[in-house]
């Protein structure tokens, strides 16, 4: 498998298998903590050969510096079935957040595991607005 893709956004859609993606970021600054960040999204692109086909646990997590999840936890299983014409297929994740809570100035972390081992992991940093 190939994680062609893995991004936190403003907003992300799967739409007949396309991923559309807004606004890509890995840092959020704030005047105060805890802060609350309105509405983002964490979207994923992942591209699996023929010998891979059946059913793949996914996790995405989102982590504080002490390593306590934080955020919503998307769990689930992808079933891969690729026709007998193509080697390959693309399934898309998307995660959509409301209200992220966080409560401390730092670094956070967004996991993406597949067959309960990390693929894939994003930064996310919480600083304070420069005065």
């Amino acid at each position: 498998m190939n994680i062609e893709a893995f991004l936190l956004c403003d907003a992300a859609t799967d739409q007949q298998g396309k991923l559309n993606i807004l606004g890509a970021f890995d840092s959020i600054l704030t005047k105060k903590v805890p802060t609350v960040h309105p509405a983002c999204a964490v979207a994923a692109r992942i591209r699996f050969q023929k010998i891979e086909e059946g059913s793949h646990p996914v996790r995405i997590s989102i982590i504080d510096e002490d390593g306590k999840s934080i955020g919503p936890n998307l769990q689930g299983n992808i079933n891969v079935s690729i026709g007998d014409k193509v080697d390959s297929t693309a399934t898309n994740i998307v995660l959509n957040i409301q209200g992220l809570k966080l409560e401390k100035y730092g670094r956070y972390r967004i996991d993406l595991a597949i067959d309960n081992q990390i693929m894939s992991s994003l930064p996310l940093n919480l600083s304070e607005t420069p005065n």
